[in-house]
């Protein structure tokens, strides 16, 4: 199977794909941490290329309900209609099977609601941070590691030049569900 990883700089979804045996490539504005199949670029431009299953990891900056009390201040407007927008061309490209993955946002308003809601702890990882999945053509992740703890560290992570960077990263163990789970749908 033919898989986009959009906006993943990382390669964690990319690698769990290719260690099933599907040729996965990972897309982004940003150079990969991991060497391997990847596209440096606008991940619009490669939309059409022939894809089976997109997992889209669209930027949440204007679109996550934790910074709205943010997007009222100059510029965060047009930012966030610029965001929306994104998100829909990720929702509406022209591949069979999709998921579009965001933290709780403004999308369950202006699109609609997730078809899912995740959790680290319900994939190996003792941590929260939910995770919103919209689906097309995917059936629903299913956990395949509770574990307990309820760590927040995501949510309590210092400001730093890597924030943003380390927040947006795919836990190994969804990784593994997706690739799992979805690579043989």
């Amino acid at each position: 199977m033919r898989v986009l990883v959009a906006c993943e700089f990382s390669g964690i979804v990319r690698e769990a794909f290719r260690k099933r045996g599907h040729d996965a490539w990972s897309c982004d504005i940003l150079p990969t941490e991991i060497p391997g199949q990847s596209i440096q670029d606008d991940v619009l431009k490669h939309l059409d290329d022939g894809w089976d299953l997109m997992i889209a990891h669209p930027e949440c900056t204007y679109l996550a309900i934790s910074g709205a009390r943010w997007f009222h201040l100059r510029g965060r407007k047009k930012n966030q209609e610029e965001a929306i927008a994104f998100f829909m061309k990720m929702v509406k490209a022209p591949i069979e099977k999709i998921c579009v993955e965001n933290p709780i946002c403004i999308m369950s308003t202006k699109y609609r609601k997730p078809d899912q809601i995740i959790q680290p702890w319900m994939f190996g990882h003792g941590e929260t941070k939910a995770t919103c999945l919209w689906l097309k053509n995917l059936p629903r992740l299913q956990p395949t590691n509770i574990v307990d703890g309820r760590e927040h560290r995501i949510h309590m992570m210092p400001p730093s030049k890597y924030r943003k960077r380390e927040r947006s990263r795919t836990f190994q163990g969804i990784a593994e569900a997706m690739a799992q789970q979805w690579g043989s749908t």
